[in-house]
């Protein structure tokens, strides 16, 4: 498709979405072309890898995680001065493996 410059000024949404379909469209001045409009690259999709379910073994939950003295140290966290100083760890608190 060809059009002068006034038409793409006036229909501007219409040619790019042209383009995108795959049609060439070459913007002219006085009847000669000068430009044409074409797709920049389409858009690439990443693969989906983070689907429900791909976090099984990777996050683990303390067995004390809704007790009721966890509940306590996550309130003194929020009333405390300075929450570092009065946190004691739970007697079934485990640290996280590190991975390598």
């Amino acid at each position: 498709m060809e059009v002068n410059i006034h038409h793409a000024k006036t229909n501007l949404s219409k040619l790019i979405a042209a383009a995108e379909s795959g049609e060439e469209v070459i913007i002219a001045r006085n009847g000669k072309p000068v430009v044409k409009l074409v797709l920049v690259a389409p858009p690439i999709r990443k693969s989906r890898k983070h689907m429900l379910g791909s976090g099984i073994g990777k996050i683990w939950m303390a067995d004390d995680a809704f007790s009721p003295e966890t509940d306590l140290e996550i309130q003194k966290l929020f009333e405390a001065d300075d929450p570092l100083l009065d946190l004691q760890p739970g007697p079934n608190a485990r640290l996280p493996k590190r991975s390598k």
